[in-house]
């Protein structure tokens, strides 16, 4: 089926869930943030951001993008005509998040020029389930359920040896994903599951429903033992060099987690912003950063320790 099939992946999700159910041959065009795994390199790339994470510090970045969707416009750009020019029978894209991808009307739209029938494909995941579920859902699209059954299979098994060795705990830290430096923002989607999987505290947090922003007052009454910073879309290298740019809710320095120097940096593209296979290694690798007495301690290329200079209110 692979022969006759083209595929574009708006998402870096999808390309990752495409690859890992053994279609990456029949991927035709990607986003211009799709990086895993790395033999998609050299595939056309077919969206842009209007916002640069390397230039723009986290509050400029933020400003920049609600003026823009607040004016109804969008943060990329999507080539549409190399888009119709590679002729794909199938374009998976979202709906979930005017932020994370490129508009779903600018695709619709742009498939309604092609000369030929292709069917567009909006996957809206809000928990791990959902993410499965669309495995499940490219899997059939793409004549493959059975590579999708299995590969959800073993990830839902990964979850659940994980939550039944986490259950029984009876310390379980208060546990904040910073999902934006500035303004801060509280976890939600998967992320709240993956914290209490992992075997911590995930009431700082909406299972299910948007990130939205928080406040000083709030984090301070939460008072975290951990601090996880995941600001979406970006990598453990990203966050450190925005930190001594960024000012941090009033009172930072004073949380037990940052004078118990367990404030942590991780890859938040790769493990806990996008709906795919590698959420299991993100709740995974916060095991070890909550429990490196049962899990061991996790590696620099999975978490690193933020230097308490770095932390900046």
């Amino acid at each position: 089926m692979t022969d006759r099939l083209r595929i574009v992946s708006l998402l870096p999700s999808s390309t990752e869930i495409v690859c890992a159910l053994g279609l990456e041959d029949a991927l035709v065009g990607i986003t211009h943030e799709c990086d895993y795994p790395p033999s998609v390199e050299g595939l056309p790339r077919l969206t842009a951001s209007r916002i640069s994470h390397e230039t723009m510090t986290s509050s400029e970045i933020d400003h920049a993008v609600r003026s823009q969707l607040d004016g109804h416009g969008s943060i990329y750009d999507l080539d549409e005509q190399r888009l119709r020019e590679l002729r794909p029978d199938l374009i998976i894209t979202q709906e979930l998040c005017e932020v994370c991808a490129v508009s779903y009307k600018t695709v619709r739209r742009a498939a309604r020029m092609f000369e030929t029938d292709v069917r567009v494909v909006s996957l809206e995941p809000n928990t791990i389930a959902d993410i499965f579920d669309n495995i499940r859902v490219i899997g059939q699209l793409t004549g493959r359920e059975r590579e999708a059954e299995a590969l959800v299979s073993q990830l839902d098994a990964r979850m659940k040896r994980l939550e039944a060795m986490t259950s029984s705990l009876h310390s379980r830290p208060r546990t904040l994903m910073l999902e934006w430096l500035e303004p801060p923002f509280a976890p939600g989607h998967w992320v709240p599951e993956q914290v209490r999987v992992a075997g911590g505290d995930h009431a700082f947090g909406r299972a299910g429903e948007k990130s939205v922003t928080t406040t000083a007052a709030e984090i301070s009454e939460y008072a975290p033992e951990v601090v996880v910073m995941i600001p979406c879309g970006y990598y453990k290298e990203d966050i450190l060099r925005q930190l001594p740019r960024a000012r941090l809710p009033e009172g930072f320095h004073n949380l037990p987690a940052v004078e118990r120097g367990a404030v942590w940096a991780v890859d938040a593209t790769s493990y806990f912003s996008r709906p795919g296979p590698r959420v299991v290694d993100g709740a995974e690798i916060l095991a070890r950063i909550l429990h490196p007495e049962i899990f061991g301690e996790p590696n620099e290329a999975e978490a690193v320790r933020v230097p308490s200079e770095l932390l900046r209110s």
